[in-house]
C-alpha cells in the first residue's frame, strides 16, 4: 500500500506544470508580428505574471491570417508549458475565411481568460472630409447615397475584421462604396492617410495617433456603447440600430490542459489585467482589459464564431 502510495506521488509531481515547480519558462505564442497590440499587451503581462508562474517568454509566429501561431498552440503538449494568444481574427473569422484550416477552433483549445476589447472606429481621411463637407456619420451616409460608388474604403486584406466591419456598415446603412483590399493593417493605414481611400474601419489601438494628430476625422465607434477613449464620438448603432463589432483578444492552452492548470494561469493572469498599472498601460493602446472566467472567454469566442459565418459568406471573401 506504501508502494502504491509513493509511486501515485511520484507520477503526480512528475504530471504537475513545470511553472508550478519553479521549472522551465512558459512560452506564450503571439501569431502575430512584433510591435502591434497584441504583442505589446502579450508583452506586458508577461512581465507582471512572472511572480506567480516564473518566466514568461513570448514568441512570435506570424503568418496565414494567424493560424501558423495557432496551429502550434494547438498541437504543443497540454501541459501549460505552451499558451497562446486567440483572437478575433483567428477564432471567429478565418473558420469561414479560409476553406481549410490545420486545427479546429472549436476543440483543440481550452480558454484561459479574455485579456481586452478595443472599440473599432470609422475614421474618414481629414482631408477628405473636409473637401465633402463630412462631419458627421450621417453626413457621410447622405453623401454616399447621392453620389453611389463615388467612395471607396480600405482594408487589411478580403476577409480582415476592417472588410467585414466595412460590408455591415455598407449593408446597414443601404448604401454601396468600392472595397480596396491591402496587405495588411498598415499599408491600408497609409493609404488613408495619402487619400488614396476616402474611409477605413479599424481598430482603435491603431487609429488613435492620427485621429489625435488630426490627421483623420473619428466618425463613430463600432461597439454598442460610446467608448470612454473617444469622448463625444458617437457609435454606428446611434444610426444604425443594432450595429455592434469590437476587437479582442484573450489567452488559451491547447485542449487537454488539466483544469487546474488552467486555474492558476487564469488566477494569475486575471490577477495582472486588473492592476492599475496594466490598465494604465493598455490605454495608451486604447484597449480595456476584461479579466474573465475560462467559461465566460469560451463562450465568448463560440458566440462571436457563429456570429461571423453569416458576416464572412455575405461578403464573399474565402482564402483556399
Amino acid at each position: 500500500m506504501k508502494r502504491r502510495t509513493l509511486l501515485s506521488s511520484t507520477l503526480a509531481l512528475v504530471a504537475a506544470p513545470a511553472f508550478a515547480q519553479g521549472g522551465k519558462p512558459i512560452r506564450l505564442i503571439v501569431p502575430y508580428a512584433p510591435g502591434g497590440p497584441l504583442d505589446i499587451t502579450a508583452r506586458a503581462l508577461a512581465e507582471q505574471v512572472q511572480g506567480k508562474l516564473g518566466t514568461v517568454i513570448v514568441d512570435n509566429k506570424p503568418g496565414a491570417g494567424g493560424n501558423i501561431g495557432s496551429d502550434l498552440v494547438a498541437k504543443a503538449p497540454p501541459d501549460g508549458l505552451t499558451i497562446g494568444i486567440a483572437a478575433v481574427a483567428t477564432r471567429a473569422i478565418n473558420p469561414w475565411l479560409f476553406s481549410k484550416l490545420p486545427f479546429d477552433p472549436a476543440k483543440d483549445f481550452a480558454p484561459i481568460t479574455q485579456m481586452v476589447r478595443v472599440p473599432n472606429v470609422l475614421v474618414m481621411n481629414a482631408d477628405a472630409a473636409a473637401r465633402l463637407h463630412i462631419k458627421t456619420l450621417a453626413d457621410l451616409i447622405a453623401y454616399a447615397k447621392k453620389n453611389p460608388g463615388k467612395l471607396n474604403y480600405g482594408s487589411g486584406g478580403n476577409g480582415s475584421a476592417g472588410h467585414l466591419a466595412g460590408e455591415m456598415f455598407k449593408h446597414g446603412a443601404g448604401i454601396f462604396a468600392v472595397h480596396i483590399p491591402y496587405n495588411g493593417g498598415n499599408p491600408a493605414q497609409l493609404a488613408l492617410l495619402a487619400g488614396q481611400v476616402d474611409f477605413n474601419i479599424d481598430n482603435l489601438a491603431t487609429a488613435a495617433p492620427n485621429i489625435k494628430a488630426g490627421k483623420t476625422l473619428a466618425l463613430a465607434v463600432t461597439t454598442a456603447q460610446p467608448s470612454p477613449l473617444l469622448p463625444g464620438v458617437p457609435t454606428i448603432a446611434s444610426t444604425i440600430p443594432g450595429f455592434a463589432i469590437d476587437t479582442w483578444w484573450g489567452l488559451v492552452a491547447p485542449a487537454g490542459t488539466p483544469p487546474d492548470v488552467i486555474a492558476k494561469l487564469n488566477a494569475a493572469f486575471t490577477e495582472a489585467l486588473r492592476t492599475p498599472a496594466t490598465r494604465e498601460r493598455f490605454a495608451l493602446l486604447m484597449a480595456e482589459p476584461v479579466p474573465t472566467t475560462p467559461e465566460q472567454f469560451g463562450q465568448l469566442m463560440t458566440r462571436e464564431r457563429m456570429r461571423y459565418e453569416s458576416v464572412v459568406k455575405a461578403s464573399g471573401a474565402k482564402v483556399d
